[in-house]
This record gives C-alpha cells, sequence and structure tokens, in this order.
C-alpha cells in the first residue's frame, strides 16, 4: 500500500485530482482490523492527494462504518449497486436487495461524503427495460458520480456455467452499445457525472472472458452513437447530398465514429459528408455546411 503510494508521488502525479482508492467492491466488509490497516496506512499521505475513496457493498454499510471511515478522512464511497431490480439481484445472488442501495446511499450523503453509484447491464435475468430501470432508480438518488459496466462473462464463475448450458443469453454488440448509450445519454441529461463506462483493459481480462463484447474505447463508441442519433434528427431535414459537418476538435473521432460507422451510415442515406474541426463548438455540437 505504502509503496503503491510513494511510486505515484515519485512518478509525478497530479495529487491535487488525485484520490487514494480502495477498490475490489467490498472494503467494508473485510477483517475490520486489515481495513484498519489500511486506512492507517494511508493517512499520513491524506494531505498530498484529493481525499480517499473506498468502494464496497450496499449491505456492509451503517453508521459506525461510516464513522470510522469519516475518521481516517475517506471523502468518497462507491457502492456496487448493479441493479435496482430486486428480481435481477436475487437470481444474481448479489447479497442486497434494492432498499439496501437507497439506505446505505441515503446514510452517505447525510454524513457528508461523496456518493459513488455503479451499476451493470445485461446481467443474468435482466433487459434493456430492467437496465434503464436502474438508471432512472439511482438518478433518483442523486449520485456525485456513476459508473456503467456492461456484463463480461469470465471463465470459472457461475454465469460461465450459465452461459454455456444456454441459460445465460448475454446482449449481443449493438445491443449493448445501445443499452449503454441509452443509459449515458439520459445520465448526461440528468446533469450525473458518469466516470467510467465499460472494464479497464487488462491482459486477464481478455484471457478470461468467455462472452459478452468488450471494446477498450468502449464510452467513445457510446457517445459517437449518441452524437449520430442527435445529428440524425437534424441532417434529415436537408436534401441528399454532399455537406461538410464541423465538430469541436476533440470530438472528430466520435463524430467520425469506430470505423467510420456515422460516415458509413449516413452515406446509406445518401448524405456524403466530412467532419472537420471548428472553432468554439462544444461537444455534441456541429454545424452543417453544404458543399457547393
Amino acid at each position: 500500500m505504502v509503496k503503491t503510494i510513494e511510486t505515484a508521488l515519485s512518478s509525478g502525479v497530479d495529487t491535487k485530482n488525485t484520490e487514494i482508492a480502495f477498490f475490489g467492491g467490498s472494503f467494508t466488509a473485510i477483517d475490520r482490523s486489515y481495513m484498519m490497516e489500511l486506512l492507517n496506512s494511508a493517512k499520513p499521505y491524506i494531505h498530498k492527494f484529493n481525499g480517499i475513496r473506498c468502494s464496497t457493498r450496499p449491505d456492509c454499510i451503517n453508521e459506525e462504518i461510516l464513522n470510522i471511515l469519516k475518521s481516517f478522512g475517506v471523502t468518497s464511497i462507491e457502492l456496487g449497486a448493479q441493479s435496482m431490480c430486486d428480481d435481477v439481484l436475487k437470481i444474481n445472488n448479489r447479497g442486497h436487495l434494492s432498499k439496501d442501495v437507497e439506505k446505505a446511499s441515503k446514510l452517505i450523503k447525510e454524513k457528508g461524503f461523496s456518493l459513488g453509484l455503479q451499476m451493470m447491464t445485461g446481467l443474468y435475468g435482466s433487459s434493456p427495460y430492467k437496465d434503464m430501470y436502474t438508471a432512472k432508480k439511482i438518478a433518483d438518488l442523486s449520485p456525485d458520480t456513476v459508473r456503467i459496466y456492461p456484463t463480461i462473462t469470465l471463465e470459472n464463475t457461475p454465469l460461465a456455467d450459465l452461459f454455456r448450458e444456454g441459460k445465460y443469453i448475454p446482449y449481443d454488440e449493438k445491443t449493448t452499445i445501445k443499452c449503454c448509450a441509452d443509459i449515458l445519454e439520459f445520465f448526461y441529461k440528468r446533469n450525473i457525472n458518469v466516470i467510467r463506462v465499460g472494464l479497464h483493459y487488462s491482459d486477464e481480462l481478455m484471457k478470461t472472458r468467455v462472452a459478452g463484447f468488450y471494446h477498450p474505447s468502449f464510452r467513445e463508441i457510446c457517445e459517437s452513437l449518441i452524437f449520430y442519433r442527435i445529428l440524425l434528427s437534424d441532417i434529415l431535414k436537408y436534401k441528399k447530398g454532399k455537406y461538410n459537418i464541423y465538430v469541436g476538435e476533440r470530438f472528430i473521432s466520435k463524430a467520425i465514429g469506430n470505423k467510420r460507422i456515422n460516415i458509413e451510415n449516413l452515406k446509406k442515406l445518401g448524405y456524403s459528408v466530412k467532419f472537420l474541426s471548428g472553432e468554439n463548438i462544444e461537444d455534441y455540437g456541429y454545424i452543417i455546411e453544404e458543399k457547393k
């Protein structure tokens, strides 16, 4: 723990925008003495970083635990809600219900912590409708941050067994992207900060993945679809032909889309477009100019 922090400091990391984080999904459920040992290790470095963040289970939060975390300088707590549908939580043996997420979220906010909620799409027994329901229930809890994780089936897990038995059918690529893009756009409209969409790449993930769509730039793919739908609702008002479309400089890759998908889809509709960099254009904004 200390070695990791020292390595980060010596690497010149931007400490003002970096937190010490304890992840794994069950920080407050581990042996209490070990949890205290980890917190004690981090305590001398609190003043050098922008707080301490931990992730844990919704059913492993109470006032006593929160008071302990507060005394050690923890500032942000993320809960692995995963779903707000009790039938989905039960069939996946999550060990908690939606009411536990609601109760824990309320306590965390009352104690002055930053609240983060994590959800998964495409779980066993779920559907895009249920996933959106989860997103709406999460938004109602007013979290400071949200993470969206499409379900990835890993080797040597009960889900892998269900998949091989034909009892669990993962979302295909198209459904995964559309579902997460819909949810991401919904959170944007509710002004909720989505800090992660999709799992981080790792060699271990790729070696053990059995099913489930994965792409290292998954968020960008979702944002590209959101942009395409916004643009499409506007460009269809124009006659078919050739157009320059100006977007923000940092947004060009998202406008074009993975493997030029947005350009190709517009071409099929009769619109030959070229995306160019424009000045003072915000994300998802654009200027359409007909080619002479």
